[in-house]
């Protein structure tokens, strides 16, 4: 069976949506120990949401990173109900990333920093923080990808 001719182009990521019942420990780990700044909020009776838009990049380049708590979590939309499976965030220098952000509570995933499948360095941050590394993913696995100079050049 073959595919038609597709009458549109997948550009690049524009946002990542993150849910959870508190935006505060969301709100930590992506703006105070990942840097990524606030741009905007947004709050909905409809939508059942209280957001904080963050934003990556300037831009084409500009990505939203939306970090969601329901208003009222027994309602629907569930915002939170459904984290993420996981996303990839370009990194200038992964291991001064990883020594700093250990440093300030964050549990990485076993393994350490590795080649990953596209062939740049990558490691994750774990899903859940535990006794030793109290913050984590809130949920979601984040994989931390080692940029080449060109994406560093352009993005940096």
């Amino acid at each position: 069976m073959s595919i038609p001719s597709r009458p549109f182009k997948i550009l690049g990521l524009q946002q990542i949506a993150i849910g959870g019942l508190d935006k505060g420990r969301l709100r930590h780990l992506w703006v105070d120990l990942l840097g990524v700044p606030v741009t905007g909020t947004f709050k909905s009776e409809r939508e059942n949401v209280d957001e904080d838009i963050c934003t990556l990049g300037q831009g084409a380049y500009a990505v939203e990173v939306d970090l969601m708590q329901p208003l009222d979590p027994d309602k629907k939309p569930a915002v939170h109900a459904t984290p993420l499976n996981h996303i990839g965030l370009w990194v200038d220098n992964l291991p001064a990333a990883v020594q700093w952000l250990e440093a300030q509570g964050l549990r990485f995933a076993p393994g350490g920093i590795r080649p990953g499948a596209a062939g740049h360095d990558i490691c994750f941050v774990h899903p859940k923080g535990n006794d030793q590394f109290p913050v984590g993913g809130e949920g979601v696995l984040i994989e931390l990808v080692q940029a080449p100079p060109e994406v560093v050049k352009a993005l940096g």
